[in-house]
């Protein structure tokens, strides 16, 4: 049952993964471009963690921290370059 709930998942995010890229390609402005690079991070993070429910290792879960911290600076310096500017005062 838990082989079937992954392998769901795997196709569920791919096609939320795809929905993304379209919002980031075609998005109207840049802060439709920002939420849509944010959301694909997220669901990155979900793709690695489902692989290490796959394979039984929890190598992909700190992938997963470690990508979930840098999205998180990330998204944080666009979204501070949007509102003033510049990122470093």
């Amino acid at each position: 049952m838990l082989t079937l709930a992954v392998e769901v998942g795997f196709v569920l995010i791919g096609l939320a993964m795809t929905l993304n890229l379209w919002r980031l390609v075609r998005g109207p402005d840049a802060t439709d471009r920002i939420l849509a690079l944010d959301t694909l991070t997220i669901n990155a993070i979900a793709l690695l963690v489902l692989f290490g429910i796959r394979a039984g290792s929890s190598a992909y879960f700190e992938a997963a921290l470690v990508l979930a911290a840098m999205s998180f600076v990330g998204t944080m310096a666009l979204c501070k370059y949007l509102l003033r500017g510049d990122i470093i005062e």
